[in-house]
């Protein structure tokens, strides 16, 4: 039954009653009761209060959401639920499509949006949060659901919790954690502001009560016992990727699962195309009964975990404490290895919150009477206990050769913890939520947009916010060099007479509109093309240089640049002889690359000026998509180069941005036959990868509902990469040029590998190589050589025949290669399938 056919007549006349009755009609319809606390919040919330839900993870926290929505929309009044990242926003938007149909919610994000006008919006914090600076108590938001509202502390992030409190009196609210602590201060304020009553329901009993354990055996030892007395799933949670998938191969010599269970993995995971790399691996894995689950999956292997687990199918999940941001595992047990992190600045404990957030996973509602929690001691501790124990069954109680037996201590820089600490994690109860309030160019000139006093507003802002006085002084001291700084480039000025709200202030330029949302240096990277020249062979490569300078820094990526750019400069300068420390200090020096640097941040200075609302961000140059490109790599053959195994997810995001931009950043009369064929390359690259994340959005951008398929184990496949003639020549084209590239640089150990299955092996390569340079002093290798007279291709129905032809210096074009491209072969793999037939002089 949909939840909007129960909306009570009259809707703008339902009362409390007839719209508490309706709801739970729905509920009782779907074969489900309330809980104690979800009926509290319910009845609170039809009333019109506010609701503070911090009941325990699997308490039923989303069911309460569904009916602020509900009520919402008896109220003729637009809802709002927001998260902080967009894969649980958009879980959440496909959930409440099915519960009030799809005409009824929308969804925004910061590069796409769907039914915007719809009574229903899901989006992330940071879109409320602007739309409240911007329209303040006039904005249409009625009811505020903040899913996971413990972000409030992030450093990064938590002003977009806070804005919508002080900035949307108009607004009824939710806030939702299972880890929020002492609540008094939201509790007396909400209902200050808002002139609602504000409750909170916490404390309740959890469904699915928990049982710690404090563990001193290895985690192999205490993972069979596990599975010995049936406490599975367990998920073993671990602070680094890398750790996560030493562990899971590491249980591939315990027996996870049946004979039967292995079979019926095989049989769901047979049409699942896994990728060379972290794909075999993680194929070996899963039918093994043993999962991994991080962020830097691609998101075809997160689901599919995903997917086997809710499926009972995979007995032991490794991965990271990401898991514990709503989504949907189902675990019995949470076996969390170490009480300790790093948290991007140094090492340190975990502290309630974090510690209650990765346990509170533990139990699965419907499947389990109780979860459990298991911690391990420190693998030195868990290692002189076993050493002990040895010797006493050795020795018995001889205490002099007990006191002998040599005993390890704590790595140098570890930060210990013992049964202790995990005592008073149990029973502590989460941190109090603390401020992290900023104030930027955007918010001020957002509220000088505002209609009404802005002024008052601003300082309402400034002196309201959650910091303490003396930080509040500081961020009016910001506030006010960012106002004369507007004033002073013109984009703020002084009127002659008060507005009609009192106002002597103006902006003097129309904000774009989201422009603190979706790539707010956009418009700097479209004057910035008018910086090129568009006739040089790089120009293409330029304009994707300007586009990667304005997203986000993958950092795993552009570390392991580095690292690859360091290792390959030592080895050079041992060559040439220069000493170590000269070598030290110049490594200082050696980063990844940036292309266009010195131009790009030159006029970046030039163009803040008169758009000042950008002293907020900064361009940050590099060369990812350029990179690939230049190197004329797949995506495998990228992640192979820069051992990115781990980061396959974080790769492919950033690949899915800088196609989005591309496409939504270039304009018509910038666009170049090289550059449309590199942008068709990334796009097609991206979609046979995985489609997931580019699909949904470009349908999303057509206003188009995209299709569900969260119950599918494989996911549908993408069209035919051959039938993407433009890409799939692109693709062919660099496999090709890969190889001259190679060869310039006598690589013939990596141009064996490719070609060995051929009858080209390291050998074959080296000969031609040999013989080619006693003809040639050179060959060309960078955008010259890879022009379009170089490259000839006959197309079959079945098979394309190439040739690359080199690039000598006399121009003799007399050097080549011959290949052929098998097309079914190159729709299966999903890239390009080349075998070279011949290497050497050309004939004619």
């Amino acid at each position: 039954m949909n939840l909007i056919d129960l909306l009570p007549s009259g809707s703008h006349g339902a009362t409390p009653e007839t719209t508490y009755e309706s709801f739970l009609r729905w509920v009782e319809d779907r074969g489900i009761g309330l809980y104690p606390a979800q009926d509290e919040a319910v009845m609170e919330l039809v009333q019109g209060n506010n609701v503070i839900l911090a009941t325990p993870t699997g308490s039923g926290k989303s069911l309460v959401a569904v009916a602020a929505h509900f009520y919402s929309l008896t109220r003729g009044e637009v809802s709002f639920y927001t998260a902080p990242i967009k894969a649980l926003v958009s879980e959440k938007f496909f959930a409440l499509c099915d519960i009030f149909g799809a005409d009824n919610v929308g969804l925004i994000t910061g590069d796409s949006s769907v039914n915007a006008d719809a009574p229903i919006i899901c989006c992330t914090a940071e879109i409320l949060a602007n739309m409240a600076l911007r329209e303040g108590d006039q904005a249409d938001v009625g009811t505020v659901v903040m899913d996971e509202f413990h972000f409030y502390s992030d450093p990064q992030r938590g002003w977009a919790w806070q804005l919508p409190l002080l900035e949307l009196p108009q607004s009824q609210f939710l806030l939702m954690s299972a880890t929020l602590g002492d609540v008094t201060r939201f509790e007396d304020e909400l209902t200050a502001r808002t002139g609602r009553h504000t409750t909170t329901v916490a404390h309740a009993e959890r469904p699915i009560p928990l049982h710690f354990y404090y563990s001193e055996q290895p985690v192999q030892e205490q993972v069979e016992e596990l599975l010995s007395t049936r406490q599975t799933p367990v998920y073993i949670v671990h602070f680094s990727q890398l750790d996560a998938i030493e562990r899971a191969q590491g249980l591939l010599s315990v027996a996870i699962c049946t004979r039967e269970e292995k079979e019926r993995i095989a049989e769901l995971v047979g049409g699942f195309r896994f990728s060379a790399g972290f794909g075999k691996t993680l194929n070996k894995l899963v039918r093994h009964g043993i999962g991994v689950h991080h962020a830097g999956m691609l998101p075809k292997y997160r689901r599919l975990v995903e997917q086997l687990a809710q499926a009972g199918l995979l007995k032991v999940i490794c991965g990271t404490d990401t898991l514990g941001v709503g989504i949907n595992v189902p675990i019995r047990t949470v076996l969390i290895t170490a009480l300790t992190k790093f948290d991007g600045t140094r090492m340190r404990a975990l502290n309630a919150r974090e510690f209650h957030q990765i346990a509170g996973r533990a139990g699965r509602a419907g499947f389990d009477t109780a979860g459990t929690v298991v911690v391990q001691a420190p693998e030195y501790v868990i290692e002189n206990k076993k050493a002990i124990e040895k010797a006493v069954a050795k020795f018995g109680d001889d205490s002099k050769k007990l006191r002998q037996i040599p005993k390890k201590k704590a790595p140098q820089g570890f930060v210990s913890w013992s049964d202790k600490t995990f005592d008073r994690l149990v029973s502590a109860t989460p941190e109090p939520l603390t401020s992290s309030f900023k104030i930027t160019h955007a918010m001020i000139m957002n509220l000088l947009e505002r209609p009404g006093d802005s002024f008052a507003a601003a300082r309402r802002l400034l002196t309201e916010n959650h910091e303490t006085p003396t930080r509040q002084r500081v961020l009016q001291r910001q506030a006010l060099g960012i106002l004369r700084e507007l004033m002073a480039t013109g984009v703020v000025v002084r009127r002659q007479e008060p507005d009609e709200y009192g106002n002597m202030l103006a902006l003097t330029v129309d904000l774009p509109q989201n422009f603190a949302l979706n790539q707010p240096l956009s418009p700097f990277a479209l004057a910035a093309f008018e910086l090129l020249d568009r006739e040089a062979p790089s120009y293409a490569l330029d304009v994707v240089s300007i586009v990667e300078a304005t997203l986000d820094d993958p950092r795993q990526v552009l570390s392991l640049q580095e690292k690859k750019a360091r290792g390959e400069a030592i080895a050079r300068m041992k060559a040439d002889g220069v000493g170590y420390d000269e070598r030290m200090n110049a490594l200082d020096e050696i980063t990844y690359a940036k292309p266009l640097a010195d131009l790009l941040e030159e006029n970046f200075e030039t163009y803040r000026h008169g758009a000042p609302w950008l002293g907020d961000f900064e361009l940050a140059p590099k060369s990812v998509v350029r990179d690939m490109y230049e190197r004329a790599m797949s995506f495998t053959d990228y992640v192979n180069f820069y051992q990115l195994a781990r980061s396959e997810g974080v790769l492919l995001r950033y690949l899915t941005d800088a196609y989005k931009a591309l496409q939504q950043t270039v304009p018509q009369d910038a666009l170049r036959e090289d550059l449309e064929d590199l942008v068709a390359w990334l796009g097609e690259m991206v979609r046979q990868i995985d489609s997931s994340l580019l699909d949904e959005w470009e349908q999303l951008s057509r206003g188009d509902m995209p299709e569900d398929h969260r119950d599918e184990i494989v996911p549908p496949e993408p069209e035919r990469l051959t039938s993407n003639e433009r890409a799939f020549r692109v693709m062919v084209r660099n496999e090709m040029f890969r190889r001259v590239q190679l060869f310039a640089d006598e690589q013939e150990q990596s141009l064996g590998e490719l070609d060995a299955a051929a009858g080209f092996d390291a050998d074959a390569w080296a000969d031609a190589m040999d013989e080619y340079f006693d003809e040639h002093e050179d060959i060309d290798d960078g955008p010259g050589g890879r022009g379009q007279e170089y490259f000839i291709l006959t197309q079959g129905r079945e098979r394309w025949t190439v040739r690359q032809i080199f690039k000598d210096p006399a121009g003799h074009k007399d050097w080549g290669i011959d290949a052929y491209v098998d097309l079914a072969a190159s729709d299966e793999a999903g890239e390009a399938v080349v075998t070279v037939t011949r290497i050497g002089r050309l004939d004619g």
